[in-house]
């Protein structure tokens, strides 16, 4: 039997395209990921040379993908506080957080954005999962006035420190008062969006969720446009920058057979709380009980790596013990960073263990996360 020298991917119908999918072609994507049932802008040039532009000046994303879940009506509010370990008693309209949906035994079924638009409506902005569909599980059966839905809603992000530039060109001074995980809705120019102090990269960014899916052509021109006096780039989200900053990708790094006991920093997420949520009495017992491994950093000897295609099992003295979840090369830090799953016994760092990545066996050293700026003080700026 011959086997093939080449794969190919049909892209159907039933793979989405962002209302931004053609100003992508005209950027220079020239390959996608499937995420959300929606095509998702993956390459356009040299990683290296996108970060340091999104480090340095300003990039523009398209992450349509990133799809929105809308909870309204009367409970809505008390409906959305069921679905996460965090307490959003105290959250206000025009306010954001960074939430976990748990499940009944603790697992993480998703780690979206939450932004409250109004008092009775909540946007959650998705990673790659069935969470939109939990939603309006848990929702037929909590006997609520609630109503989970898909809105015509999809995001671009404006990351960088030149971003506050380009806004301030397109939206006027005022967007300058937009706090760290905030938002508010406005329009550009009869473009109907909501903005908000939100990003994957934890440097200064914004997110733009286009309200109109007509308008994805308008609205991408104007911030290109306003975007060349600072150098703006058009690039896929960068996933050095997201790990350098202890940014996690739902479904690579952790899921649903994952408790935020396990994950270096989510922990604080479970916030102790009287009001009942799904997963309560289980955290809360993992609070007591502890937990067997983690995921915390590890750094990697040897020449730059390319990103893992799959995960890398991890060793101690021939045993396997874990595996890396991902791994990249920081230009800043000039040294190969990524994720590993370890007993919990090996968890802090400076513990050595084996890797066999793509590429052959290296050796590496677990390693606290962040690995730069671990308070988020460049963000919040």
């Amino acid at each position: 039997m011959r086997t093939p020298t080449s794969t190919t991917l049909n892209f159907g119908p039933w793979y989405r395209r962002s209302p931004f999918f053609d100003a992508t072609l005209r950027a220079g994507c020239s390959a996608y990921d499937v995420y959300q049932h929606m095509l998702h802008p993956n390459t356009y040039g040299d990683p290296v040379e996108e970060y340091w532009a999104l480090v340095n000046d300003v990039t523009l994303w398209d992450v349509a993908v990133e799809r929105i879940v809308e909870i309204t009506g009367p409970d809505a509010s008390t409906f959305t506080n069921l679905l996460t370990c965090r307490d959003l008693s105290s959250c206000e309209v025009g306010q954001g957080k960074y939430m976990l949906i748990t499940a009944s035994d603790g697992g993480i079924v998703n780690d979206p954005v939450l932004l409250r638009i109004e008092a009775d409506r909540w946007w959650l902005a998705l990673a790659d999962s069935d969470a939109g569909l939990y939603a309006m599980g848990v929702a037929v059966h909590s006997g609520m006035d609630v109503h989970v839905g898909h809105p015509e809603v999809y995001p671009v992000q404006v990351q960088g420190p030149r971003s506050k530039d380009v806004m301030r060109d397109l939206f006027g001074d005022r967007i300058l008062d937009l706090r760290y995980y905030r938002c508010e809705q406005t329009d550009l120019e009869g473009i109907p969006v909501v903005i908000s102090r939100t990003g994957w990269t934890a440097v200064v960014g914004y997110e733009i969720y286009l309200r109109d899916p007509g308008r994805g052509d308008d609205l991408w021109e104007r911030i290109l446009d306003a975007g060349k006096p600072y150098g703006i780039r058009v690039t896929p989200s960068s996933d050095i920058r997201r790990i350098e900053a202890g940014i996690f990708d739902w479904g690579s790094d952790f899921d649903l057979e994952t408790n935020p006991f396990e994950v270096t920093g989510l922990e604080r997420l479970v916030e102790e709380q009287e009001a009942d949520y799904i997963g309560k009495e289980a955290l809360e017992r993992i609070r007591r009980e502890g937990v067997s491994r983690k995921l915390v950093g590890i750094e990697l000897d040897g020449d730059p790596v390319d990103q893992p295609t799959q995960h890398w099992p991890a060793f101690v003295d021939g045993e396997r013990v874990g595996h890396v979840t991902d791994a990249c090369w920081s230009p800043r830090l000039e040294k190969n960073i990524g994720y590993v799953w370890v007993p919990i016994g090996s968890a802090k760092p400076g513990n050595r263990l084996d890797v066999q990545a793509d590429d052959g066996e290296r050796t590496g050293t677990t390693a606290t996360i962040p690995f730069i700026d671990p308070r988020k003080t460049v963000p919040a700026a």
